[in-house]
């Protein structure tokens, strides 16, 4: 199925691994010409690489998404290289926040930093890419925001709040941008395998004196798939987002979960 992708100028933010490489090879795959966008640019070279080798243009950048003065730049860097045109934003980077840590015992520091990265930085680069998607009358923008913002979980607070505000966030900007045909949605993984989510099997196989097998396994008993997302799940869900075969969806959040919120 062609989604019409090809050419479509696509800033992605977190690129370097996980579900951000994913995302943004699969856009490469449909053709999109690529903004990449973060702090690593050693960890986002061979994923650049892979996309290049996909036939597609590819510029990186450094941008750290919290300092507003590095976001402007990125996003004029990519109108100045690209034909003064944003088609898509796709908002990946993010952090998980204090692991297996009552909300008592969280500290303001963690709370800020958090809140700062996966509420701020969004807020930032759609904040800069907002004003040429109202010029050009077209747009997408899809955040990557998180299950737990769906329903809460103990032991994760910060993170938590981090993702129930970037929904928010993310719908006062489709009701903003409606009338300027931009669509603004979240997608709201639930866990991913990888890295990050053995790095919580470990927490919670040492919290419960478990094995680490266990407690992936019963990460998954959650699931009414009785499986965990993969970054690949992740991955389709935004390139639906970013086609127009989403044209009449905004504002919205789509778990990518298994069945986990339900």
């Amino acid at each position: 199925m062609d989604l019409g992708l090809k050419g479509a100028v696509s800033i992605v933010t977190g690129p370097a691994k996980g579900m951000g490489a994913a995302i943004t090879l699969a856009l490469a795959r449909e053709g999109a010409t690529l903004s990449l966008a973060g702090r690593d640019l050693a960890a986002i070279a061979p994923v650049a690489d892979d996309a290049r080798r996909l036939g597609v243009d590819v510029i990186v950048t450094a941008c750290d998404v919290t300092e507003p003065d590095q976001v402007d730049a990125m996003v004029a860097r990519t109108r100045e290289t690209f034909g003064d045109r944003l088609d898509l934003l796709v908002n990946v980077a993010g952090g998980r926040g204090p692991l297996e840590t009552t909300s008592w015992d969280t500290t303001p520091e963690a709370f800020d930093e958090i809140v700062e990265l996966n509420m701020k930085g969004c807020f930032l680069t759609m904040r800069a890419a907002a004003p040429i998607m109202m010029r050009q009358r077209s747009g997408k923008i899809v955040n990557i925001g998180g299950t737990f913002g769906l329903r809460g979980r103990a032991h994760r607070m910060a993170y938590s709040a981090s993702k129930w505000g970037l929904r928010g966030i993310t719908k006062a900007f489709a009701l903003e941008l409606g009338p300027y045909n931009v669509n603004v949605n979240n997608v709201c993984p639930g866990m991913v395998d990888g890295p990050r989510f053995r790095k919580v099997c470990q927490e919670m196989s040492a919290r419960l004196g478990i094995s680490l097998e266990e407690a992936m396994r019963r990460h998954a008993d959650e699931y009414a798939l009785k499986r965990v997302s993969t970054d690949v799940d992740v991955a389709n869900a935004v390139l639906f987002f970013a086609s127009d075969v989403s044209r009449q969806i905004t504002g919205q959040d789509l778990a990518v979960d298994g069945g986990w919120v339900i």
